[in-house]
């Protein structure tokens, strides 16, 4: 009984150290693998955001699919301009007389293409819509609409993914506490997402940490 009551001991001290060492070592490997995976995540929306900011700048909206947008990269065209001021003479008819007028001419001095500007080389941008290392090959959502800003319509877009698709084989609990995150140094919210469709932005709900681990 002796030696029983020992070798039950040893075990639930086991179980006991187990449970101790997971409940301190849980949280620091979630954070981990958060981290790698929120950053790959970040960088596949600055991809998203930079394209749809070229693609605004020649069409003067966002694209409301990825289709459209692969398209405008592998083909689409900045226009290069150079702007300068100039004057001429008008008569000016209250004082009878020619005076100067102040203009500004914006002369056209080529094209560069999108593709190269923002990826050179790289393809990535056409598998931008893909959610790294998502286990049912799960997508970027995304959607273009525009706002009514003060009477004015402004273009807007947003690109998001839910925690939950990212972070899918992670704790439950720890998944729960992540996605009531309210802190400055974190991700907040349930979805890690860039721009926005209710204002004017192209930001990211992520920390400048990010940014510089991207960098």
């Amino acid at each position: 009984m002796k030696t029983i009551l020992q070798v039950a001991l040893w075990i639930i001290s086991i179980l006991l150290g187990y449970l101790i060492y997971s409940s301190v070592n849980g949280p620091i490997e979630f954070k981990k693998i958060k981290e790698e995976r929120y950053s790959k995540i970040i960088s596949s929306l600055k991809d998203i955001r930079n394209s749809q900011e070229a693609y605004k700048t020649v069409n003067g909206k966002f694209a409301n699919d990825f289709n459209t947008l692969v398209a405008f990269v592998d083909t689409g065209r900045y226009t290069i301009t150079q702007q300068r001021d100039s004057s001429f003479m008008r008569y000016n008819k209250s004082y009878q007389i020619d005076m100067q007028v102040d203009t500004i001419i914006i002369d056209t001095l080529g094209f560069v293409s999108v593709k190269d500007s923002l990826f050179k080389s790289n393809t990535r941008y056409k598998t931008m819509m893909n959610v790294p290392g998502a286990a049912k090959g799960e997508k970027f959502e995304m959607k273009a609409d525009q706002i009514d800003k003060s009477g004015y319509k402004a273009s807007v877009f947003e690109a998001k993914v839910k925690k939950s698709v990212v972070l899918f084989d992670q704790p439950k609990d720890l998944l729960s506490r992540e996605n009531t995150h309210i802190n400055v140094n974190e991700v907040n919210g349930s979805e890690i997402t860039v721009g926005s469709l209710v204002d004017v932005s192209t930001n990211g709900n992520w920390p400048p940490v990010y940014d510089r681990k991207n960098k």
